[in-house]
């Protein structure tokens, strides 16, 4: 199974909708980051670690949160970064599972790319999301149309009775 490590605040000020988002409440940001990822690991059976920091709050401890199978939710503790978190994770995982980070910092693609992990920039992760909700969409509105649409519902009424008593018939 492919892990991601996504830099959470570094995504919330790339992608557009969350950017403004955040300008009313970093909570509601969050929260609709956290939505459109379960989504998104849901459907490409990837899990995902979102990490937010929390380094600049006095006397913060480490919280994880499981959010569900495929999604786990980290805020740092006091005086470490996101960036720092993903590293270390990375260093223990990153050339013996499929590990990706998200995040736009330079360096910090640098480092973990070091590791053993591919990168990909907030921007690049934000079309790869939308795709998945397009593709997602489409799936149910295939699957919907199909239950939706029987042949009694496509043919007339007569030309149905006929198929159906040479159906009994054989």
């Amino acid at each position: 199974m492919k892990v991601i490590f996504v830099d959470g605040y570094n995504v919330i000020n790339s992608w557009p909708e969350l950017k403004e988002l955040k300008d009313f409440s970093y909570e509601a940001a969050r929260k609709k980051l956290i939505n459109d990822l379960q989504n998104y690991a849901a459907y490409k059976g990837y899990k995902i670690i979102l990490t937010f920091d929390a380094h600049k709050v006095p006397g913060s401890m480490e919280k994880k949160e499981k959010i569900d199978k495929n999604i786990t939710v980290v805020f740092t503790q006091e005086l470490e970064t996101a960036d720092s978190f993903i590293e270390r994770n990375v260093n223990d995982i990153g050339r013996k599972i499929d590990v990706c980070v998200v995040t736009s910092d330079l360096l910090e693609q640098q480092l973990v790319f070091q590791r053993g992990a591919t990168r990909m920039s907030s921007i690049e992760f934000y079309n790869e999301v939308n795709n998945s909700k397009i593709n997602i969409k489409n799936k149910i509105n295939n699957n919907y149309s199909e239950k939706k649409s029987s042949l009694e519902e496509r043919v007339k009424k007569d030309i149905f009775e006929k198929l159906d008593r040479m159906r009994k018939s054989k």
